[in-house]
C-alpha cells in the first residue's frame, strides 16, 4: 500500500524548492503515491480562497503534506485580510489538521561554517526548537480595531491543555535527543507565560530523565547569540518559537537550510504531519533557478522520519546534502569562493546522485 503525500507548491520559489524535494523522495525508491493541489495565494488568484476546500479535503485523505512556501507582495494587501494566503490559508489549514506542534530543527553543517554571520567556532550547534503552533496571539480572540481604526489589539490566550499537549511532546523528543530541554517563556510579564511555566513544571515530573531548566525569552535571543551549542530543545509558545526559530536558523548562514514539521496527535504508529522549509516565498528570485531547494529536501526527510517512521531512509537523506555540500555545490545563497555554484534543480540533482 502506497504512502499518499499531498503536495501543496504555494508561492513564490515554492514550487522550484518543492519539485526538488519530490524529486528526491521519488529517488529514495520509497512506495509513495504524490497528489498537487493549490494553496496560498495561487489558491486565491484560482478561485479567491487561499485554502480551496478541495486542497483541505486532499490534506485530511492524505497520509502527510509536503508544502512550499505560500504569500509575497502581490497578495498582502487583500481585503478582507482572512483572504490573504498567511491568514486564510497557513493559519486555518493549521487549525483544521490539528497541527499543533511545530519541530524546527537547527543544525551548524560542517561545510558550511563560514557561512554563519558569528565568528568560526562559536556557531556549532544541534537544537530543536518545539514550538506550540495553534494558539497564543496568533489565534487568540477578540482581537481587532477600536476607535475609528486608532486603536488595535490582540489576544494571546492559552489553556492548560494546550500546554501539557506541547510540554509532552517537548520531552518525548529531549527523551530522543540529549535529554536537556529549556522551557522559553515571559513570566515575569505575562500571565500566559507564568500558566506555561506552571504546566510544564508539573509535566516535567513524568520525564525524570530530562534535565528541564527555564528561560525568559529576552535571555534566549540573547543566548543563542552568545553560545547556541548550550541548548539542545527549546520548548516554547507560537510567537516565541516563531521569532527564535528564524534567529537559530540564521545562525546556521542562510534561511535556505532549515526545515520543518508541523505534527499532530499520533494515532497508533502514524503521525500526520505537514512538513515545510522555514524560509519564505522569495516572489524577488522566482522562477531564477537561484533559490536553495535544501530546507525543503531535509522537510522531506523530517517526513520520511516522523510520519513514516523511516529512520534510515530519513538520514540517508540528510547524508546526501551534506556530501553534496562537502563536494562544494552552492547555491547563490550560500556560495562562497572556491565553490561551483549551481542551480536550484542542479542541486536536487546533486543529491538524488548522491543518494
Amino acid at each position: 500500500m502506497s504512502f499518499k503525500v499531498a503536495v501543496l507548491p504555494g508561492d513564490g520559489i515554492g514550487p522550484e524548492v518543492t519539485a526538488e524535494a519530490v524529486k528526491v523522495l521519488r529517488a529514495t525508491g520509497l512506495n509513495l503515491e504524490f497528489e498537487e493541489a493549490l494553496f496560498g495565494g495561487a489558491g486565491y488568484d484560482d478561485c479567491g480562497d487561499p485554502l480551496p476546500p478541495a486542497t483541505l479535503e486532499l490534506c485530511k485523505a492524505s497520509d502527510a503534506v509536503l508544502m512550499g512556501a505560500v504569500g509575497g507582495p502581490k497578495w498582502d494587501s487583500i481585503e478582507p485580510i482572512t483572504k490573504r494566503p498567511e491568514i486564510g490559508g497557513l493559519l486555518p489549514l493549521r487549525r483544521e489538521l490539528n497541527l499543533y506542534a511545530n519541530l524546527r530543527p537547527a543544525k551548524t553543517l560542517a561545510p558550511l561554517i563560514h557561512a554563519s554571520p558569528l565568528k568560526e567556532g562559536r556557531s556549532m550547534m544541534d537544537l530543536m526548537v518545539v514550538r506550540e503552533l495553534t494558539g497564543g496571539i496568533y489565534f487568540g480572540e477578540p482581537r481587532g480595531r477600536r476607535d475609528d481604526g486608532n486603536t488595535a489589539y490582540d489576544t494571546c490566550l492559552y489553556s492548560r491543555f494546550e500546554v501539557e499537549r506541547i510540554a509532552h511532546r517537548g520531552f518525548e523528543i529531549a527523551m530522543q535527543r540529549r535529554k536537556n530541554l529549556c522551557s522559553v517563556d515571559k513570566s515575569n510579564v505575562l500571565e500566559t507565560s507564568r500558566l506555561w511555566r506552571e504546566v510544564v513544571t508539573e509535566v516535567s515530573a513524568q520525564y525524570p530523565q530530562v534535565s528541564l531548566s527555564f528561560m525568559l525569552v529576552d535571555n534566549c535571543a540573547m543566548q543563542l547569540i552568545r553560545d547556541p551549542s548550550q541548548f539542545d530543545v527549546i520548548l516554547t509558545e507560537n510567537m516565541f518559537g516563531d521569532i527564535l526559530s528564524d534567529e537559530a536558523s540564521m545562525i546556521t548562514g542562510s534561511l535556505g537550510l532549515l526545515p520543518s514539521a508541523s505534527v499532530s496527535d499520533p494515532k497508533g504508529d502514524n503521525v500526520f504531519g505537514l512538513y515545510e522549509p522555514v524560509h519564505g516565498s522569495a516572489p524577488d528570485i522566482a522562477g531564477q533557478g537561484r533559490a536553495n531547494p535544501l530546507a525543503a529536501i531535509l522537510s522531506a526527510a523530517m517526513l520520511v522520519q516522523y510520519s513514516m517512521k523511516d529512520n534510515e531512509t530519513a538520514a540517508r537523506i540528510e547524508a546526501a546534502v551534506e556530501s553534496a555540500l562537502n563536494q562544494k555545490l552552492r547555491t547563490a545563497d550560500i556560495f562562497e569562493k572556491g565553490c561551483e555554484l549551481i542551480s536550484t534543480s542542479e542541486m536536487g540533482d546533486a543529491i538524488v546522485r548522491n543518494l
